[in-house]
């Protein structure tokens, strides 16, 4: 298995389309649900389309995209971190998402942390931003303790939904 980089615990790599399972789980998960939203994600063959259209696509055309963050000890998924770009933001954006029983045991920080090193270092990218919402304390402290810091209110064309842009 090729990864994109290991951290002390962890490890990060390109998602497959074996890797289904687990994005059901992780999608449908309180914290996702909550703060992400409901990508109406609830068999196999729609996580699938999920990862062919989203990080997939991304790898093929930016060379990186949301990647699968497992554990060392038990090769267990435990979340996705990665740098994504979207069409509504002028640079790429730090996205990270973990199963509930994973938060708060400092893997967030860690990987995505060394997620940001990699951007800027290996790819190149000299500013990165991540956007939130304004409710999702656990993002906000993260984001910035790896370094970003709020710049202003966002909204994406189209919605009302007010959201914390940070950046680099």
């Amino acid at each position: 298995m090729d990864y994109i980089l290991e951290t002390e615990r962890l490890r990060l790599r390109q998602l497959t389309l074996e890797d289904a399972p687990f994005i059901v789980e992780l999608v449908n998960s309180p914290g996702w649900l909550q703060y992400i939203g409901d990508k109406n994600i609830r068999t196999l063959e729609q996580a699938r389309f999920y990862l062919s259209n989203g990080p997939l696509k991304s790898y093929e055309q930016f060379g990186y995209g949301l990647s699968l963050v497992e554990r060392k000890e038990d090769q267990r998924p435990i979340g996705m971190c990665g740098i994504i770009n979207r069409d509504n933001l002028d640079t790429p954006d730090i996205g990270f998402a973990f199963l509930p029983e994973y938060i708060g045991l400092g893997y967030g920080f860690e990987i995505a942390s060394a997620t940001l090193a990699y951007a800027q270092k290996q790819l190149g990218l000299e500013k990165i931003a991540a956007i939130t919402l304004p409710q999702n304390q656990n993002s906000i402290k993260l984001l910035e303790k790896i370094g970003l810091t709020y710049q202003h209110p966002f909204c994406f064309p189209g919605s009302t939904e007010t959201l914390h842009l940070f950046s680099t």
